[in-house]
């Protein structure tokens, strides 16, 4: 990955070592350029966004969070992202395995801006990817800064 201040940022969110593995992997190859930073559990997450220091870390142009994260689980960490100015705005998308209606509209209240069951399948869970990938790096708008 480039590390270029002009690549778009994308912050992952996730524990499990499979999966992050299965979207860097995917992520690498869509073709869409973009830096990865990972992050493991949502207290590292809120850290990065938004804790000491992250004023000096550039903000990501899109988070990919996992719901089921040790210490302080996604639907928290989202809360607490949209109550922040810094990352109000920030493009966050769920990317999890729950089936859970639950966790899906309770998502989509605290403002996620898109919410995906990661398929099982890889090559489907490539597309996913870089259909993401494109969407929010290359097609969206975002605000303006």
């Amino acid at each position: 990955m480039s590390r270029d201040r002009d690549t778009p940022l994308i912050l992952l969110v996730e524990d499990s070592a499979d999966d992050e593995a299965l979207t860097l992997r995917a992520l690498s190859r869509s073709g869409v350029a973009s830096d990865v930073e990972v992050v493991r559990d949502g207290a590292e997450a809120l850290d990065y966004l938004i804790g000491e220091g992250c004023e000096e870390r550039r903000l990501p142009a899109l988070v990919l969070l996992d719901l089921k994260l040790p210490r302080i689980d996604g639907l928290e960490v989202l809360r607490r992202l949209r109550e922040h100015e810094r990352t109000t705005l920030m493009p966050i998308v769920i990317l999890t395995t729950s089936h859970e209606d639950r966790d899906r509209l309770d998502g989509y209240r605290l403002r996620v801006n898109s919410y995906i069951r990661k398929p099982v399948d890889f090559s489907q869970f490539a597309e996913a990817i870089r259909q993401l990938g494109l969407y929010w790096l290359v097609i969206n708008e975002p605000p303006p800064s």
